[in-house]
C-alpha cells in the first residue's frame, strides 16, 4: 500500500484532482467526508462539539449548524483549537479504518485539508499539494460557492501560508488555470505514484 497525502488551501481544487485520482484507480479517504459523518445526530462527536460550544450550534433538526459554528471558530484560534481536538481524533480513527479495508496493492490517497498545518507531512509516502493563487481561490470561493468574501478571506487566514504548504510538497500541482489543463497534471502525478508504488511494493 502506497499512502498518499494530498492537501491544499481552500478554493484550490482539491476536490477536482481526488475525483480524477480515484477515476485513474485510487482509493480515496476523504477528510473532509469523515468529519461531517463524525458529528452526524447521535454520535459522540456531536455531543462533544455541543458541549464545547453550547446548543445554539445546532440547526432546529438537531444536527450541526455548519456556518454558525464556521464563524464561531475561524476567527477565534483557541475555539478553532477547541474543535480540532474534538473531530481529528474521531477523523484518524476513522481515516484508518478505511485505509485498513483497501488492498495491499493499493494507492490510498488520503485527503486532508489541514495536513500541513496539524504537521502530518510524517504519516505519508508521498505529500501532493494542490496550489492556486489567493486571488484565484478567494475569486472561487466568492463566485463558485457563493461565500461572503469576509468569511472566505477569514477561512484562508486561518490555514497554512502558500509558501509553507508548497515547502511541505513532494509533487505540486498548479490549479491556477483553466480545468482541461489540470487533467493532464493530476495523469502525470498519478504515472509516478503507480511507478512509486511498484518500486515499493
Amino acid at each position: 500500500m502506497l499512502k498518499v497525502g494530498l492537501t491544499g488551501g481552500i478554493g484550490a481544487g482539491k476536490s477536482e484532482v481526488s475525483r480524477l485520482l480515484v477515476s485513474y484507480g485510487a482509493v480515496l479517504v476523504d477528510a473532509d467526508k469523515i468529519a461531517r459523518e463524525v458529528v452526524e445526530p447521535g454520535t459522540p462527536g456531536l455531543d462533544a462539539v455541543v458541549d464545547a460550544f453550547g446548543p445554539g450550534v445546532l440547526t432546529a433538526d438537531g444536527r450541526l449548524d455548519r456556518p454558525k459554528l464556521g464563524s464561531l471558530v475561524f476567527s477565534d484560534s483557541e475555539k478553532l483549537a477547541t474543535l480540532n481536538a474534538i473531530v481529528h481524533p474521531l477523523v484518524r480513527a476513522r481515516s484508518a479504518e478505511l485505509e485498513g479495508a483497501a488492498g495491499e496493492d493499493a494507492i490510498v490517497v488520503h485527503d486532508v485539508p489541514l495536513l500541513v498545518e496539524n504537521e502530518l507531512t510524517g504519516l505519508y509516502e508521498v505529500v501532493v499539494v494542490v496550489d492556486a493563487s489567493p486571488e484565484t481561490r478567494l475569486d472561487r470561493l466568492v463566485r463558485v460557492r457563493g461565500m461572503a468574501e469576509s468569511e472566505a478571506r477569514s477561512r484562508m487566514a486561518a490555514q497554512a501560508t502558500r509558501e509553507r504548504r508548497n515547502a511541505a510538497a513532494d509533487l505540486v500541482i498548479d490549479n491556477d488555470g483553466p480545468l482541461e489543463k489540470l487533467e493532464p497534471q493530476v495523469r502525470d502525478v498519478w504515472e509516478r505514484l503507480v511507478e512509486r508504488a511498484v518500486a515499493h511494493f
